[in-house]
């Protein structure tokens, strides 16, 4: 029986709420992806000596740090792994912040776990740094 080709991507979950998280693993577990998750930025570190992942999956906050602060410690741990990251930061007053975010994936909510999982396999199929920025969406 060949394998699943997602079974091939791993992508890191970086999500302190324990339910969203929970919903997040399991539904990109059942569209076939490996997903090692973490609940803060210390255990993500952990993770990251366990796996190489493809994509970084992180909200806008986590405990104790921006989702970009620690995107981009945890992109020097590994250089390959795009970022995605989930959050409300699409409102015109907020485009400053937005411009921070450099380099990044930017996925605003409120959205369904079919839009979350076509924006996924959107981050992945792009080229390393194509249509990733301050705007991408």
């Amino acid at each position: 029986m060949a394998e699943h080709p997602l079974m091939t991507t791993m992508i890191l979950l970086l999500i302190s709420d324990p339910i969203i998280r929970s919903v997040f693993k399991e539904t990109l577990e059942r569209e076939g992806y490996m997903v090692e998750a973490a609940g803060d930025l210390g255990r993500a570190v952990d993770r990251l000596e366990q796996c190489v992942p493809d994509l970084l999956i992180t909200r806008t906050y986590v405990e104790g740090v921006s989702g970009h602060d620690a995107a981009m410690y945890l992109r020097t741990k590994c250089l390959t792994m795009k970022v995605l990251i989930v959050g409300g930061l699409l409102d015109d007053d907020r485009l400053k912040y937005r411009e921070a975010l450099q380099g990044f994936e930017v996925f605003p909510t409120p959205y369904k776990a079919a839009e979350l999982l076509q924006k996924v396999k959107d981050v992945l199929s792009k080229p390393q740094g194509q249509g990733e920025g301050p705007l991408a969406r």
